[in-house]
C-alpha cells in the first residue's frame, strides 16, 4: 500500500525512481539529519530533478511519510530474517542475539533515530513514527520469545527479552559514535547466556 502523499508508481522506470527518491531521503536523514531532508536536497542526492520527486510524491511531508514506511519495511524484514539464523547446537541463542544487537547498527537505525528525534517536536510526524516504533518493537519482542523458544506468559522472561531489546538499542546509539565492534559482541555473547539460562 502506498502512504498517504505518494503516488504509486506503475512501470518499471517509475518503479526504479520511486525506490531511489526513498533511498536518498533515508541517506540525508542518517547523513545530514532531518533539517536537510528538503525536496531540493533528496532530490540532488537521488540525481533527479525536483519535479520528479514531486511526481512521485506530493510534498515533503508525503516524500517523509515513505520514508518512515519504508524503514518500517527494512526493519521487520530484518526481524523476520532472525528465522534463517543457523541452529547449530549450542551457538543458537549467540547467533540470534548477535545479530539482533547488529539490526541496531547502520543507516537504516540511524535514519529512524533522525526521524525519533524530529518527531519528539512535530505534531504530524510524531504519530506515525511512534505506531512504527511500536509495531516493530512488538514484532521483534515476539520474534525472539519464538526463536528462543521462551515462555512469553513468564513475566521473568518478558522483562528479561524487552530488556536485552532495549540494551541493543543502546548499543544503537553508542556506535554511531564509535566503532565498538568488540564491546558489542562481548556484551551480546552475556546477553545470550542470560537469555539462554530462561529455558
Amino acid at each position: 500500500m502506498s502512504p498517504a502523499g505518494a503516488r504509486q508508481p506503475r512501470n518499471e522506470n517509475g518503479i526504479y525512481t520511486h525506490r531511489r527518491i526513498v533511498e536518498a531521503t533515508l541517506d540525508v536523514l542518517a547523513s545530514r539529519g532531518w533539517g536537510h531532508a528538503s525536496v531540493a536536497e533528496v532530490a540532488e542526492r537521488a540525481g533527479v530533478t525536483r519535479g520528479a520527486v514531486q511526481h512521485h510524491f506530493k510534498d515533503r511531508d508525503g516524500m517523509l511519510t515513505a520514508a518512515v514506511q519504508h524503514i518500517m519495511d527494512q526493519r521487520i524484514s530484518r526481524i523476520e530474517a532472525l528465522r534463517h539464523v543457523g541452529r547449530a547446537p549450542g551457538d543458537h541463542t549467540r547467533a540470534i542475539v548477535r545479530h539482533a544487537v547488529e539490526m541496531h547498527q547502520g543507516p537504516a537505525f540511524t535514519a529512524a533515530l533522525q526521524l525519533c528525534m524530529a518527531a519528539a517536536d512535530d505534531p504530524v510526524l510524531r504519530p506515525r513514527v511512534a505506531a512504527m516504533e511500536l509495531e516493530v518493537g512488538a514484532r521483534g519482542f515476539w520474534a525472539l520469545i519464538e526463536l528462543l523458544q521462551l515462555d512469553g506468559n513468564d513475566p521473568k522472561v518478558r522483562a528479561t527479552v524487552q530488556a536485552f531489546l532495549d540494551s541493543a538499542r543502546g548499543l544503537g546509539l553508542a556506535g554511531i559514535l564509535n566503532d565498538d565492534a568488540d564491546r558489542r559482541t562481548h556484551v551480546a555473547d552475556r546477553w545470550a547466556e542470560m537469555l539462554a539460562e530462561l529455558r
